[in-house]
């Protein structure tokens, strides 16, 4: 059967531990943190069982499950799953970054890569491959947790001699398994996932940080695992006065190992630097999740783009020549990001059998939505000026005759009512000037990485020998 909204609900009733506002919780799933984001994973569970012809396809043991699982062994294969992931991007206008998709998708990345894994131990690439037909049998939504907490980042994790598990290290190995302790962020989404996929991105030192390379998937309510959220956007929040922060915050969350045990059958790297590092950075992980995260972006840039639009038309200045250039500009970032994705997904690169993205391409992804998004945000702030500061403080103005008579006077537009104007106003502020619209900025800018990691990687990425080959073809003449 295919995973439901109603079953991801009850499947996410298991008991894990969620520490937020001083308060240890085991029922997050209606807690007024976090209960109108599951929901609206939910509703993606429900969007694809109403378009399963589109969003998912039968394993062959018979199973109907999201089509992020699917191997793309066809170009028409890995096309379907990027028009997938857009359509999945719509219900959400793109405001839900780590979506099922996402993490599902670096999973799928590193079994294109399988023999990567086996060539460095047989045991921990059968772990991996039957890890991914658990998981993708089930249609679980993991979360991935590869930072480690900043602390003195002057030293690696294991020069930090009076503290060596202030990030996530093995403390001791057994026939059962491996004993971890210690924290790993950024972990978007722990309080609406299934499970967590640990691995490192951080550099580590040969012979001093091998206790720290590791790979392995849990699930969250697994004893001893603890979920330090930061602050809820959603809590409090009136849909009507935060429409995106009420249903959208997918969280971010600190998870603390309290001497955990997990089993070898899900390690999939264990004390193995240069291997840590390969999972990520010589498979398709990066490229499959970057494609799904393409896909949302294009989507998003859409949607700020039309709200910029609405906002003009509503204040009664779309016509003015500037703001028609602002509004021009919206859209064309909106369509060079959409014109990446197609490329992406028409003009793969062939490896193993496979259809796999091509890296460079998105690499440039990475780079250009850093730089943009910014810019976005700096171009509709100048559009709406004063407009989204002089709001009424909260919906409940609107009961008050006396303030609603006020604002009846006030809030004019020629084509929208009073009220209409300033929830789109308020529409407005939340995409821009919210708390969770600052997290999204901080999202976009280092959620791959800082600006110039991405940028250095693709220097290393980019055919610099084609470009210099133009160059002295001209030379020669």
């Amino acid at each position: 059967m295919i995973r439901t909204g109603e079953r991801y609900l009850d499947d996410l009733r298991d008991g894990r531990t969620i520490f937020i506002n001083g308060e240890k919780i085991t029922n997050h799933v209606d807690h007024p943190a976090f209960k109108n984001a599951i929901r609206s994973v939910a509703n993606l569970y429900d969007y694809k069982v109403e378009h399963a012809d589109n969003m998912t396809f039968k394993t062959e043991a018979g199973e109907q499950i999201g089509l992020y699982w699917q191997l793309p062994s066809t170009p028409e294969k890995l096309i379907a799953r990027g028009h997938a992931a857009y359509e999945w991007a719509k219900q959400t206008v793109g405001w839900l970054g780590r979506s099922p998709d996402y993490v599902a998708s670096a999973l799928t990345g590193m079994i294109t890569h399988i023999e990567l894994f086996e060539s460095y131990s047989q045991e921990r690439a059968d772990a991996l491959r039957n890890y991914f037909s658990y998981v993708s049998e089930k249609d679980l939504y993991l979360t991935y947790a590869l930072i480690n907490p900043q602390g003195d980042r002057s030293k690696t994790p294991g020069e930090h001699t009076k503290n060596i598990y202030h990030t996530l290290g093995v403390v001791e190995k057994n026939a059962k398994g491996i004993i971890v302790r210690g924290a790993k962020m950024l972990a978007t989404g722990a309080a609406l996932a299934d499970e967590v996929l640990v691995g490192t991105h951080y550099p580590l030192k040969q012979g001093i940080d091998e206790r720290y390379a590791l790979s392995f998937a849990m699930p969250l309510n697994t004893k001893g695992i603890k979920i330090i959220s930061r602050k809820s956007y959603e809590l409090g929040a009136n849909p009507k006065d935060y429409p995106l922060s009420s249903r959208f915050d997918e969280n971010d969350s600190m998870i603390y190992f309290d001497d955990v045990l997990v089993p070898w059958e899900r390690v999939f790297v264990f004390e193995n630097i240069e291997m840590c590092l390969s999972q990520l950075d010589s498979t398709a992980t990066e490229v499959m999740m970057d494609t799904q995260s393409l896909a949302r972006y294009a989507v998003k840039l859409h949607f700020l783009a039309g709200l910029a639009q609405a906002m003009a038309e509503t204040n009664g200045v779309e016509q003015i020549p500037a703001v028609k250039e602002s509004l021009a500009q919206l859209a064309c970032y909106a369509m060079n990001v959409e014109g990446l994705f197609n490329s992406v997904l028409h003009c793969p690169k062939i490896y193993n059998g496979f259809y796999v993205p091509d890296k460079t391409l998105l690499y440039t992804y990475r780079v250009i939505s850093q730089s943009i998004y910014p810019n976005v945000l700096e171009t509709i702030r100048k559009l709406a000026g004063g407009g989204i500061l002089m709001l009424p403080s909260s919906e409940a103005d609107f009961e008050d005759s006396e303030i609603l008579g006020i604002i009846e006077k006030t809030q004019y537009s020629s084509i929208a009512s009073p009220v209409e104007r300033v929830r789109l106003m308020k529409l407005v502020w939340d995409a821009v000037g919210s708390e969770f619209a600052s997290r999204h900025l901080q999202y976009e800018l280092f959620y791959a990485g800082a600006p110039y990691q991405m940028l250095g990687r693709l220097y290393k990425q980019y055919d610099w020998e084609a470009s210099r080959a133009l160059v002295e073809k001209i030379r020669i003449l």
